[in-house]
């Protein structure tokens, strides 16, 4: 798969971005063996391409079906293939994605001509966030990991160190170079760079697999030592005894220190995995912008930004909505650490669900009709930042969708008359009617085209900014000016916008608590019983651990959809 380059005068340099230099103006186009005959040069460069993207896939393929054979092999017999084998082998991967971006850093990127595009859509301010704040609970995590094996190093291999080790460089390394590099169209080595971001990519699949994989094995084992407390308390039969054995033999000392890594490593761990599907999703676009040459029409002359202005009800409603969240969230919590949970916790918990999820489907519905009666023309330019958008939230969705059709049999087929069962059953229900219709509402938003910023508000504002005073006398005019001018805002615009915002805003913070609650601990599906009854323990666990971090992804890439067709409404 050799990279040849052919270094040609551009003769596009007015279609050129806005963040290309004027002195440099080459683009390499791409060769590959196999089209060397390809009458001209522009259909020789795209099958080059294709080919690029189709052995770097297949690349990619071939490393998540060998860790998905090492994984499936450490879950079904764990004495052959243990998790320290699974270890080397995700700490040979992470090794050789380092060497790749170090030398992407280091090499590829500081070659004349590397990137003579950006791509303005990829790597929104938010996504760079997450992946700063994933990591960085990521990191955190991987720290008191190191920590509690430090302790239990009577009972812990060494590779219980290593690995979290390594990983902090990984994760380190791989963050620096998403931040500052995540918008780069690379025009040189570009097949050596697709397999490098396919490698990384099939790495943090691997690692979200083995995070779903073990936290599955971490909740069982808490729950059977809690069967095992009930059982001891009079409350519960012990249904899987050897569990406990297993456990007791490498247990956490009665230490400060080794309570606190234990802890944080268990309210850390859900980080981890949301860290890895966004990496994935950044990687991705990357590897799509590979050799891509963007035109001055895919270049947005004036970027809209976040205001709050002219909105009033979405964000009332969704802070209220935020705030009996957390309220409901903390119960929840204290109740659920009991030794026996209450029955009550769970009716408030989806009694608040039940609620919530109508209040979201409607507004969702209403924007989506607001969406047809407007009469802007949809966004038919390529861009793979929101192709990729559309993937995540209707793959992210497939999580939640699952597991609410799973939770509808099993509580058909049982007793749906009971109280809490109807809760549950209605719960479920109203979540796929949810999930489905916001779905509509981003996707339809985000192939909009964006509404033009009045010109004498942006005049208004500099006015302002020039003429303000900071006398004590004139102190009460500024801020009558500045309530004025907000009402005036708000009351100029159209009924349509005005709606759109308040409704993106609504949902924004809708899902913000929605995200918080399950990241943070609240799992009823885990501790209610009703589906793992139905189901069986492990069958149960195995649908919930990955239904449910693709569920907390899907809030989360909401929000960033709900944003955008804010700012741009």
């Amino acid at each position: 798969m050799p990279d040849n380059k052919v270094s040609r005068p551009c003769h596009h340099c007015k279609s050129r971005s806005a963040s290309a230099p004027t002195d440099t103006s080459k683009i390499h186009y791409e060769k590959f063996w196999l089209y060397r005959h390809c009458s001209s040069l522009q259909q020789r460069d795209r099958q080059a391409q294709k080919a690029g993207q189709l052995f770097s896939g297949l690349l990619a393929m071939n490393v998540v079906f060998l860790g998905s054979a090492f994984i499936s092999s450490m879950i079904f017999n764990r004495v052959a293939i243990t998790l320290a084998d699974v270890w080397i082998l995700m700490s040979i991967l992470k090794v050789l994605c380092l060497f790749w971006i170090i030398y992407h850093l280091l090499g590829t990127s500081r070659q004349p001509h590397a990137v003579l595009y950006r791509d303005s859509h990829a790597g929104a301010i938010w996504i760079r966030g997450s992946v700063l704040l994933f990591g960085s609970c990521s990191i955190l995590l991987n720290v008191f990991q190191i920590g509690y094996s430090t302790i239990l190093i009577h009972c812990k291999s060494k590779v219980d160190i290593v690995f979290p080790s390594i990983g902090i460089v990984f994760i380190c390394t791989q963050a620096y170079f998403l931040w500052n590099h995540c918008k780069d169209c690379i025009q040189v080595q570009h097949n050596f760079t697709r397999c490098g971001l396919m490698l990384t990519i099939a790495t943090n699949l691997l690692l979200w697999l083995l995070a779903v994989t073990n936290d599955n094995l971490h909740m069982e084992i808490e729950s059977q030592l809690r069967e095992v407390e009930r059982r001891f308390a009079g409350k519960a039969p012990l249904s899987h005894p050897h569990l406990c054995n297993e456990t007791a033999l490498c247990t956490c000392p009665d230490t400060t220190i080794c309570k606190v890594f234990q802890k944080g490593y268990i309210l850390l761990y859900p980080f981890n995995t949301e860290y890895c599907l966004v990496c994935c999703s950044v990687l991705y676009v990357m590897w799509k912008n590979v050799g891509r040459r963007i035109s001055h029409h895919h270049v947005p002359h004036t970027k809209p930004k976040f205001k709050l202005q002219g909105v009033v009800f979405g964000p009332l409603l969704g802070a209220t909505a935020v705030i009996i969240g957390i309220c409901i969230f903390m119960m929840y919590q204290i109740q659920v650490t009991s030794l026996v949970p209450s029955r009550q916790v769970f009716v408030m918990y989806y009694s608040y669900y039940i609620v919530l999820l109508p209040l979201m489907s409607v507004g969702a519905v209403i924007g989506t009709i607001i969406h047809a009666l407007e009469k802007k023309e949809l966004d038919t330019l390529k861009n793979p930042t929101r192709s990729l958008d559309v993937i995540l939230l209707m793959g992210a969705a497939l999580g939640q969708i699952g597991m609410c059709y799973f939770s509808i049999v099993a509580l058909v087929a049982s007793d749906p008359r009971d109280l809490l069962n109807s809760l549950i059953l209605s719960y479920s229900v109203l979540l796929i009617f949810q999930n489905i219709t916001q779905n509509v509402f981003i996707i339809d938003g985000l192939h909009r085209q964006h509404f033009a910023e009045a010109k004498h508000n942006v005049k208004e504002e500099q006015n302002h900014e020039d003429q303000r005073r900071m006398s004590v006398l004139e102190l009460g005019q500024e801020l009558r000016k500045a309530s004025l001018s907000y009402i005036h805002s708000y009351s100029h615009l159209s009924w349509k916008r005005r709606a759109l915002r308040e409704i993106s805003f609504f949902l924004v913070l809708c899902n913000i608590i929605l995200w918080v609650m399950p990241t943070f601990g609240a799992h009823p599906v885990f501790e209610n019983g009703l589906e793992r009854s139905f189901y069986g323990y492990s069958t149960w666990f195995v649908i919930v651990n990955f239904g449910l971090p693709l569920g907390v992804f899907y809030r989360m890439h909401s929000v960033g959809g709900l944003l955008e067709v804010y700012v741009t409404a």
